[in-house]
């Protein structure tokens, strides 16, 4: 059975989703979709390429089809990928796809998605979803075609890169960022324990939290569980970065976190 993993800004109030999910059935029926989100932030290219990298090592091998296009009909490249893991990606060529695909040992091939055999006629050019990429993602899956049949190759230093702040790590101290916040209030930081362990901060009873000019005590444990109700917590993340959160609260609250704001760990 082939896979197809879908991701998008789409949201499930309209019939987006729904539609690319009938593309791709019609083109591919014994395709199975694995809806990965449409809840990404309209147009919000960084927080749909870091959910990809969060969910990668997890979905079946297959195709994964990923749209968050705030330049959809505008001559921004609608691509294709091929990577050593035999996973291949469609999207957009914004960035949206290059750390997800760099996370599957880099691409092998890369194609611009330009045979219109292999493509829906429209007469308007903003859905690419179901126009170009939806049918891509299906004639990959279903082996109907292979990335050479949808377009010609581009050189890999052509497509757009996304670059993702890295932390800087000082002695006693590392500065991040908040990368994402969930939809229980809890905010992953770009911080991982061993950038921690660098800077000489081992698991301690606490470690300042520094937002702006406010700072926090807070514990470092394993589990929400272990701090009492409305109390913070800094914890290893299920993707192994630090992260913070208020047990039956909002860490955005707490902490006045937003995606984007920085935040700095100190021992």
């Amino acid at each position: 059975m082939s896979h197809v993993s879908f991701l998008s800004d789409f949201g499930l109030t309209d019939e987006f989703v729904g539609v690319v999910h009938g593309v791709i059935a019609k083109l591919a029926p014994d395709t199975t979709v694995v809806d990965v989100t449409h809840g990404i932030p309209r147009g919000d290219v960084r927080s749909g390429a870091l959910a990809l990298v969060r969910a990668i090592q997890y979905l079946p091998e297959g195709v994964v089809l990923a749209v968050v296009d705030p330049g959809v009909g505008t001559n921004r490249r609608a691509i294709a990928a091929q990577t050593e893991s035999r996973m291949l990606f469609v999207g957009p060529d914004n960035g949206l796809l290059g750390p997800a695909v760099a996370t599957m040992g880099g691409a092998t091939k890369i194609v611009e998605l330009t045979n219109p055999a292999a493509q829906i006629p429209s007469v308007g050019a903003t859905f690419a979803g179901r126009d170009i990429f939806g049918p891509a993602a299906a004639l990959l899956a279903s082996g109907e075609a292979s990335v050479d049949d949808l377009g010609p190759e581009v050189a890999p230093d052509s497509v757009t890169p996304l670059l993702i702040p890295l932390p800087e790590i000082e002695p006693g101290r590392v500065v991040g960022e908040a990368w994402w916040v969930d939809t229980f209030g809890n905010v992953q930081s770009n911080i991982g324990p061993e950038d921690l362990a660098v800077a000489g901060i081992t698991r301690a009873v606490t470690v300042t939290v520094r937002v702006g000019a406010t700072e926090h005590e807070v514990p470092w444990v394993d589990a929400y569980g272990d701090v009492d109700e409305g109390e913070p917590l800094l914890y290893v993340d299920s993707s192994g970065l630090m992260a913070v959160a208020v047990r039956a609260g909002s860490a955005t609250s707490y902490f006045n976190l937003a995606a984007g704001t920085a935040l700095t760990l100190v021992g």
